[in-house]
């Protein structure tokens, strides 16, 4: 078997809050749809399968994601990587527990000595082939038994990223490679500026490159208590099969601490390498980076959906389903979505953060969930809801089959609009169709399946004093969501 070049480890996750409404907690950045119908995880695990001789692809994520990340995978131009394998969180606990925990499966299954190349899944590269030599340059010094970060030359003091002070090259070899003097924080507007002229410094991409041996071996010296708890997580895991989705136990879990890998790891290590990478990236973490992705026209406006601007300049407009006239403004961004809609200056969008903190103070749900909510077995979107009543519409993918489960305090109509619906309530199994319905009353133990081969179309309306979600009692369910 021939060994590969590099093991791709996928960390997907983070709130994505400064792109409310598109991103929220419950379908963060890495799964926001960008202004050319695609995703940036489908992007990040494109560009890493395209590398050469790869070995099996890793993802790290947190156990709500699961579904979603492998509907992105399946839809990929060749379909899922056949040898992608899954780490499942419970919570998050930083990169360097999510790192660790990949180490040890890529010692495990892969070998200790074959580099392990780190991607966020919310990071935006569009030259292949410029990727590709970094990763060969960081792929060299990662086998040679050193940590290597990539580097991205600044085009603008931006005060939202980390920097690293550039040292000595290493050797002559290209793109360069240089030790790291020291990592910093996120600079002020002036030293950001002073970095940018200088030209020592480089933004710090949160992407690595190291042997699963090395990077053991440093956490063991710097980090001691993230490795002990990772070793701890992956002796529950480490019998399974190569290429499984495994689920990370909660409670040994809870006991790593919460920390980043540059915090852990890189800012005290003697001698990390920085590739000096020469591709295109983007972390788009604002609106403002959003924006940048689409043209403008001659008064600098750009967007999506349908749109109209009349005597305005600078602004950036993304409408989803319905048309938004934007008269006589100047350097905003307005985005609509179902349910929400944020009308920021480009001079602010940095603090978009703070609406998603204060819904989240009133405990509003929009900054958690869209209006339309992704689920295993397809999708639901809330059509309307007043006191006593929610109105839904299902869409239930081929071969979905929601949970056998049962409501304490509210009833359900389901009527079928298209497809085919195999229902169970109580010790009943009957099909319902097109223009047909069927009545689920309270404590009733229920179950909606697709056996077609096309999406299932069903309106909800259920009548209760409480319609919230967490009225549900599961007693059994193919996705893993019954607790053992």
């Amino acid at each position: 078997m021939t060994t590969p070049t590099v093991v791709p480890l996928i960390l997907c996750g983070g709130a994505g809050t400064r792109l409310w409404p598109l991103s929220r907690e419950a379908a963060p950045k890495p799964f926001m749809q960008l202004p050319d119908g695609d995703t940036l995880l489908a992007k990040t695990v494109a560009r890493a399968v395209a590398l050469p001789r790869t070995g099996p692809l890793l993802t790290v994520t947190n156990r709500d994601y699961y579904f979603a990340t492998k509907d992105v995978y399946a839809a990929l131009p060749g379909g899922a990587p056949a040898d992608a394998a899954f780490l499942l969180e419970p919570f998050g606990r930083g990169t360097a527990a999510a790192v660790a925990l990949g180490a040890l499966w890529a010692e495990t299954h892969v070998g200790a000595d074959v580099p392990l190349l780190v991607l966020a899944a919310d990071h935006l590269i569009r030259d292949q082939q410029g990727f590709a030599a970094g990763v060969d340059r960081a792929a060299a010094l990662a086998r040679s038994g050193q940590l290597v970060t990539f580097g991205i030359n600044p085009t603008l003091p931006e005060t939202g990223f980390g920097y690293i002070e550039c040292g000595a090259p290493l050797d002559a070899g290209t793109p360069p490679a240089l030790a790291v003097a020291r990592f910093i924080e996120k600079p002020p507007r002036g030293d950001a500026e002073r970095y940018v002229v200088a030209g020592n410094y480089v933004w710090n991409s949160g992407m690595f490159c190291f042997t699963p041996r090395t990077i053991l071996a440093a956490l063991a010296l710097h980090a001691p208590a993230v490795l002990d708890g990772a070793r701890a997580a992956w002796r529950l895991l480490a019998s399974a099969p190569r290429n499984a989705m495994l689920e990370i136990d909660p409670a040994t879990f809870a006991s790593v601490p919460d920390i980043s890998l540059d915090y852990a790891v890189m800012e005290k290590a003697a001698g990390v390498a920085v590739v000096r990478a020469g591709f295109d990236w983007s972390d788009v973490g604002s609106w403002q980076a959003v924006s940048n992705l689409v043209p403008t026209d001659d008064a600098g406006n750009s967007g999506q959906g349908e749109r109209v601007s009349i005597d305005t300049r600078g602004t950036y407009i993304h409408a989803e389903d319905r048309v938004v006239a934007a008269v006589g403004v100047e350097d905003l961004v307005i985005v609509d979505t179902a349910d929400a809609v944020l009308v920021a200056h480009r001079s602010q969008l940095q603090r978009v953060k703070e609406v998603v903190g204060e819904l989240k103070a009133r405990g509003h749900d929009a900054y958690r969930l869209h209006k339309t909510v992704a689920r295993p077995w397809g999708a639901y979107t809330v059509l309307q809801e007043g006191p006593g009543f929610k109105i839904k519409r299902l869409e239930v993918k081929p071969g979905g089959k929601l949970s056998l489960q049962l409501h304490h305090r509210r009833s359900e109509h389901w009527v079928v609009v298209a497809g085919i619906a195999h229902v169970t309530r109580g010790d009943d199994t009957f099909d319902i169709r097109p223009n047909e319905s069927t009545y689920l009353p309270i404590e009733t133990r229920h179950r909606l399946e697709n056996r077609g081969s096309e999406p299932l179309i069903v309106i909800e309306v259920a009548c209760g004093d409480y319609i919230g979600e967490d009225d549900i009692v599961r007693f059994d369910d193919q996705y893993g969501r019954v607790p053992g």
